[in-house]
């Protein structure tokens, strides 16, 4: 149970950290580019 705890606790940083982090932010900005760049194909 202690081992699965632990690992829990880990996962939990891992995740707040990569949400957190400016790369996040980029690949987030790139997706809405890229749709964007998809919504004017049509016009």
């Amino acid at each position: 149970m202690k081992k699965f705890t632990l690992v829990s606790v880990i996962v939990l940083i891992l995740i707040t950290l990569l949400l957190g982090c400016n790369a996040a932010r980029g690949v987030g900005k790139d997706l809405q580019d890229t749709g964007k760049h998809i919504e004017n194909i049509g016009k």
